[in-house]
Protein backbone atom coordinates (compact mmCIF):
# COMPACT_ATOMS: atom_id res chain seq x y z
CA UNK A 1 0.00 0.00 0.00
CA UNK A 2 1.29 3.45 -0.91
CA UNK A 3 2.01 5.71 2.04
CA UNK A 4 1.47 9.43 1.75
CA UNK A 5 3.02 11.82 4.25
CA UNK A 6 3.17 15.49 5.07
CA UNK A 7 6.45 16.75 6.49
CA UNK A 8 6.50 19.69 8.88
CA UNK A 9 9.51 21.97 9.24
CA UNK A 10 10.25 25.52 10.35
CA UNK A 11 12.81 28.14 9.34
CA UNK A 12 13.49 31.71 10.46
CA UNK A 13 13.40 33.40 7.04
CA UNK A 14 10.82 33.08 4.28
CA UNK A 15 13.57 33.03 1.64
CA UNK A 16 15.01 29.87 3.26
CA UNK A 17 11.62 28.16 3.12
CA UNK A 18 11.18 29.20 -0.52
CA UNK A 19 14.69 28.02 -1.45
CA UNK A 20 14.19 24.60 0.16
CA UNK A 21 10.69 24.18 -1.32
CA UNK A 22 11.84 25.16 -4.81
CA UNK A 23 14.71 22.67 -4.71
CA UNK A 24 12.48 19.83 -3.47
CA UNK A 25 9.88 20.63 -6.15
CA UNK A 26 12.51 20.73 -8.91
CA UNK A 27 13.86 17.34 -7.79
CA UNK A 28 10.28 15.99 -7.73
CA UNK A 29 10.65 14.95 -4.11
CA UNK A 30 7.49 16.82 -3.09
CA UNK A 31 4.25 17.66 -4.88
CA UNK A 32 3.51 20.81 -2.90
CA UNK A 33 4.86 23.06 -0.17
CA UNK A 34 2.72 25.31 2.01
CA UNK A 35 4.69 28.14 3.60
CA UNK A 36 3.15 30.40 6.22
CA UNK A 37 4.27 32.72 9.06
CA UNK A 38 4.09 31.46 12.63
CA UNK A 39 5.13 32.56 16.11
CA UNK A 40 7.22 29.95 17.92
CA UNK A 41 7.75 29.56 21.67
CA UNK A 42 10.27 26.87 22.60
CA UNK A 43 13.10 25.72 24.84
CA UNK A 44 16.62 26.20 23.44
CA UNK A 45 19.86 26.11 25.40
CA UNK A 46 18.02 26.02 28.72
CA UNK A 47 15.99 29.17 28.01
CA UNK A 48 12.52 29.84 26.63
CA UNK A 49 12.80 31.49 23.22
CA UNK A 50 10.25 33.45 21.19
CA UNK A 51 10.68 33.85 17.45
CA UNK A 52 8.88 34.69 14.27
CA UNK A 53 9.38 31.79 11.86
CA UNK A 54 7.93 30.25 8.73
CA UNK A 55 6.38 26.82 8.78
CA UNK A 56 6.53 24.48 5.82
CA UNK A 57 4.20 21.59 5.13
CA UNK A 58 5.74 19.41 2.43
CA UNK A 59 3.40 16.95 0.70
CA UNK A 60 4.95 13.75 -0.59
CA UNK A 61 5.14 9.98 -0.33
CA UNK A 62 6.93 8.07 2.43
CA UNK A 63 9.41 6.57 -0.05
CA UNK A 64 10.94 10.07 -0.51
CA UNK A 65 11.56 10.77 3.17
CA UNK A 66 15.25 9.80 3.37
CA UNK A 67 16.18 11.93 0.36
CA UNK A 68 14.21 14.88 1.73
CA UNK A 69 15.89 14.47 5.11
CA UNK A 70 19.31 14.64 3.41
CA UNK A 71 18.31 17.81 1.55
CA UNK A 72 16.98 19.42 4.74
CA UNK A 73 20.19 18.58 6.60
CA UNK A 74 22.27 20.22 3.85
CA UNK A 75 20.11 23.26 3.10
CA UNK A 76 18.51 24.11 6.46
CA UNK A 77 20.07 27.01 8.37
CA UNK A 78 19.38 25.58 11.87
CA UNK A 79 21.77 23.33 13.81
CA UNK A 80 18.84 21.10 14.75
CA UNK A 81 16.08 21.53 12.15
CA UNK A 82 12.54 20.52 12.91
CA UNK A 83 11.52 17.80 10.46
CA UNK A 84 8.67 15.56 11.51
CA UNK A 85 6.49 13.13 9.61
CA UNK A 86 2.71 13.44 9.67
CA UNK A 87 1.42 10.12 8.34
CA UNK A 88 -1.79 10.32 6.41
CA UNK A 89 -4.32 7.65 7.29
CA UNK A 90 -6.38 8.49 4.24
CA UNK A 91 -7.65 11.33 2.17
CA UNK A 92 -9.50 12.35 -0.94
CA UNK A 93 -8.30 9.80 -3.50
CA UNK A 94 -8.01 12.22 -6.45
CA UNK A 95 -5.82 14.49 -4.31
CA UNK A 96 -3.58 11.62 -3.23
CA UNK A 97 -3.33 10.53 -6.87
CA UNK A 98 -2.28 14.08 -7.76
CA UNK A 99 0.53 13.95 -5.16
CA UNK A 100 1.77 10.66 -6.59
CA UNK A 101 1.51 11.82 -10.21
CA UNK A 102 3.33 15.07 -9.41
CA UNK A 103 6.47 13.37 -8.12
CA UNK A 104 6.87 10.67 -10.76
Amino acid sequence: MKKFIFLYSTVRKKKDAERIAKYLLQKKLIACANIFPIESHYWWQKKIQYDKEYAMILKTMAKNYKKIEQVINKMHPYDCPCLVILELKGGYRPYLDWIEDSIK
